[in-house]
This record gives structure tokens, C-alpha cells and sequence, in this order.
């Protein structure tokens, strides 16, 4: 069967909206995932959108918090965020740049604007790690914008490729346990792409500029800004923009299939482990 058979369009399984939340010391941001409306999508555990031009809804940041047994994801469009974590790791993301930071075993990281004025907007995803992986050794992939590739596939369409493959143009990021696909895709007004994505992967569309139509045929279906749509029933992605220029993340990831236990920053399989990573985190053992 050909990858771009239309038999294996991918249709919008679900949608929703973005929900009004705050975070750290106060930061406003959008819930998308890790909500009431879309808890997890496996293996995505939460993504918010982070957008202000006001200094006083992001200044406070996020002040030294512990994680264990997940990653976080961070992609700036604007502005400027310093990490420190216990671990003597430090660095500034800018526009453009990503850091996957896998927590592993457990670290205590803050995230704070270096910046006080102007307009700070980005992403943060928390994607899972298999019960093998829980306890590894923290670490970063920290990618600069210089270091994220862009391809052009079609006229009127440019993706960063932050994860996964776009033609030719393959993205920095690598995480075998679950393979993931992270796009930030930009589609003149009219414009159509379609790609295939992995089999078997767990995928969302989110629509943060503009807006498209998913799909194909009497399955499209429209999704608008701050909207993201769960995908389902194939792996051939087709996006198609309307009257204005559009932008989106595409992520994709395969599913881990195994139990989750969670509470705040730490993500487990069993509830035992998760009250040890309570234990550890007050014992100084992060």
C-alpha cells in the first residue's frame, strides 16, 4: 500500500480548546493537555501555551521546582528563559531554541525570564518515560535556533523540524523509547501539505496562528486558533490552511501503554514509587 494511499487519512478524532491556567509563580498560560477536557494523550502527559506581551503575567516565572520520571519540552517564539537545575546545568533559551531536558531519576530546575519587558510566548510538553527509564541520569538536548532545520516540502509551507523527518530534513532530537514528532509547521493562506507520520504513533495538532482544515473529503474538518485536534483513524496528515496564514505544532509520539501514576512534578507507574519520589525529593536525595 502506498504511504499516501487516501485510505489512511488521518481525521480529527477530537477537538478542543485551550483553558485559561497558571503555573510557577503565577505565570498565565493556555491548559491544552492535562486538563479536564484531555487529561493525557500517551505518551503526552501536558502541553500549555505560553503567550504575553504584559511583563507581570510571566516576571514571577518558575521558581526551583523538583520533576522525576518525565520530560519537558520547551520551545520559545519569543522571549528569553535562563534554566538552572541542582545539577550545575545552566543556559538561555531564545526565540527559536528548544531544550528537552529529561528528568529521570529526579533534578530541581527553575525557569526565569531574562528579560523585563516585551513579549515572552512558547510551548512547554511533558512526554513520559517508560518504567525502564524512570530513574536514568537527568539530562538536556538543548538546540539553539540555528540548530533546528527547516524544510520547505511545498510552496507556501516551511516546518521546522524540531523531532521526526520532513523529506530529507531530519529534526535534532532523539528519544528512542518513544520516537516522537515535533513540527512547527507555517502555511500561507490556502496553502495544503500532507505528510505522513508514524505508524502507531499518538498525534495532536495544535493551531496557534490562523487557522486549517484537517483532513480529507467529506472527513476535513476546521480547527481554529488556541484549538487542538486529536488525530485518528490512519498516518497521512493533511493540513490545509484558510483565508489566512497559519501556524501549528504537529507531535506525535508512541504510546507507552503502561500505568500511570502522577501527582505534580512526578510521574511514576505505581503509586508506591510515587510516594518515594515524595520521599526522596524531602530526603535531599534529587
Amino acid at each position: 500500500m502506498s504511504t499516501l494511499d487516501p485510505t489512511r487519512y488521518a481525521r480529527v478524532a477530537g477537538r478542543l480548546r485551550g483553558q485559561p491556567a497558571s503555573d510557577g509563580a503565577g505565570v498565565r498560560l493556555t491548559r491544552v493537555i492535562g486538563s479536564q477536557q484531555l487529561p493525557d494523550l500517551d505518551p503526552f502527559l501536558l502541553l500549555d501555551e505560553f503567550g504575553t506581551d504584559k511583563p507581570e503575567e510571566y516576571l514571577a516565572g518558575f521558581p526551583e521546582h523538583p520533576h522525576r520520571g518525565f520530560e519537558t519540552v520547551t520551545y520559545m517564539l519569543d522571549g528569553r528563559i535562563r534554566h538552572r537545575d541542582n545539577k550545575g546545568n545552566e543556559g538561555v533559551l531564545v526565540p527559536g531554541g528548544v531544550q528537552w531536558m529529561t528528568a529521570g531519576s529526579g533534578l530541581v530546575h527553575s525557569e526565569m525570564p531574562e528579560q523585563e519587558e516585551g513579549r515572552m510566548r512558547g510551548f512547554q510538553l511533558w512526554v513520559n518515560l517508560p518504567a525502564r527509564d524512570k530513574m536514568t541520569a537527568p539530562r538536556y538536548q538543548e538546540f539553539g535556533p540555528e540548530r533546528i532545520p527547516t524544510a520547505t516540502p511545498a510552496d507556501g509551507v516551511s516546518v521546522k523540524v524540531i523531532a521526526g523527518r520532513v523529506g530529507e530534513v531530519e529534526g535534532p532530537v532523539a528519544q528512542p523509547a518513544t520516537d516522537p514528532v515535533y513540527l512547527d509547521v507555517v502555511l500561507d493562506a490556502g496553502r495544503d501539505w500532507t505528510h505522513a507520520l508514524p505508524e502507531g504513533h499518538n498525534a495532536f495538532v495544535y493551531v496557534y496562528e490562523g487557522g486549517l482544515s484537517i483532513g480529507e473529503g467529506e472527513d476535513a474538518r476546521e480547527v481554529e486558533t488556541q484549538h487542538l485536534a486529536v488525530l485518528g483513524g490512519g498516518d497521512v496528515l493533511r493540513l490545509r490552511a484558510g483565508d489566512a496564514a497559519t501556524r501549528a505544532i504537529v507531535v506525535a509520539g508512541r504510546p507507552l501503554r503502561e500505568p500511570v501514576a502522577r501527582h505534580g512534578p512526578f510521574v511514576m507507574n505505581t503509586r508506591e514509587e510515587l510516594m518515594q519520589a515524595f520521599v526522596d525529593f524531602q530526603e535531599g536525595r534529587f
